[in-house]
């Protein structure tokens, strides 16, 4: 008579591949982005080290996900489906154009193209299928699921625009194509932008709103402002000789800095929000992944001014960019011992004993 026991035993114990969030590429958008920040600031060492870092994060996430997708397929099919969740893989598309990014800094110019055009293809897909999920699938009451990981998909389309003003000069006579695909990417996720941002407002002033309803994924209401505000001032660094394209940049340099300030101003509001959950309160902190959707608004706010006070020629942003690259890199290190912590902490075995 066969034994079922070591099929349960084995079930359970890939319990945590079935519940793999698939937003825990925001660890690799975190830890690329600050390599980046570290680049910029003329710290090579701690850049290339979070550069392998975030390598490894990436091949191994890939390779965590590819594995989900054959072993619990009805799972990443519920993930899909579901309005809370199917904006979570955006962050797949986010971690691939920063690795592209990172990739092309080092050197591997062919490589960070071939990575460009996976992010876009997946970007694709998912948009139509995640705006779907949400249009047929949701009720007239559905405005509650408002969801920190909807503003992914605007960080999503500005990463695209990030890692396209970087491998356009390597296109030759097709990087006229690219630099018009990045400007109507860029203005697309204003779009979205000015969508979702009506949609949070609305939500977060005007109906009820509970400590429970306050997440790290609010992050991402300034992180998605401040991307838009970086691939903005990349446009303006791009080498564009399209009279349309020269025409508008007045336009992108006054959007740029209107979303650095925007972004700006949550910072304090954001702070505020987590002082009322954890100390008003008292809702405990503790590890969470979506802390790392914390961690890459921070370093994305940091690359932001820094770029901006390039393109402005204006030295106090360089400061604060680089107070916030320590900021960000501290949030980054606290996030990662509360999960190395959570990895290896013992956990109760299940109860194998027949009854």
């Amino acid at each position: 008579m066969n034994n079922p026991l070591p099929q349960n035993i084995t079930s359970t114990s890939l319990s945590w591949l079935e519940g793999l969030p698939p937003g825990y590429f925001a660890l690799v958008m975190s830890t690329g982005i600050l390599s980046f920040a570290f680049d910029k600031i003329g710290m090579p060492l701690l850049s290339d080290a979070l550069y392998v870092l975030t390598l490894f994060a990436w091949v191994c996430l890939v390779c965590l996900s590819v594995w989900r997708v054959m072993r619990f397929p009805q799972a990443v099919r519920i993930d899909l489906l579901s309005i809370r969740r199917v904006f979570a893989y955006f962050t797949m598309v986010v971690a691939t154009s920063i690795v592209g990014v990172l990739l092309n800094m080092h050197g591997w110019q062919q490589l960070s193209l071939a990575f460009w055009a996976f992010a876009f293809l997946s970007w694709s897909a998912l948009l139509y299928l995640s705006f779907s999920v949400l249009t047929f699938l949701t009720h007239e009451t559905s405005v509650n699921v408002v969801h920190g990981d909807w503003l992914t998909s605007i960080v999503a389309t500005q990463s695209l625009v990030l890692l396209g003003a970087q491998i356009a000069p390597q296109l030759g006579d097709y990087a006229g194509y690219m630099l018009v695909e990045i400007h109507m990417l860029w203005m697309l996720g204003l779009t979205f932008y000015g969508i979702f941002i009506t949609l949070f407002c609305y939500r977060i002033f005007f109906l009820s709103f509970k400590p429970e309803d306050t997440s790290p994924l609010l992050w991402v209401i300034m992180g998605a402002a401040a991307v838009s505000a970086n691939a903005g001032t990349s446009l303006l660094s791009a080498d564009a000789h399209l009279p349309f394209i020269l025409a508008i940049r007045p336009f992108i340099d006054g959007v740029a800095l209107m979303l650095w300030a925007w972004s700006t101003w949550w910072i304090p509001m954001l702070i505020i929000f987590g002082i009322w959950k954890h100390v008003i309160r008292r809702y405990p902190l503790r590890y969470e992944p979506v802390l790392w959707s914390m961690v890459f608004p921070l370093g994305m706010y940091a690359v932001a001014s820094f770029k901006l006070g390039l393109a402005t020629d204006f030295s106090p942003l360089e400061w604060i960019s680089r107070i916030m690259v320590w900021v960000a890199f501290a949030t980054l290190c606290t996030v990662m011992f509360g999960m190395l912590l959570h990895l290896f902490r013992p956990q109760r075995k299940p109860d194998t004993t027949p009854h």
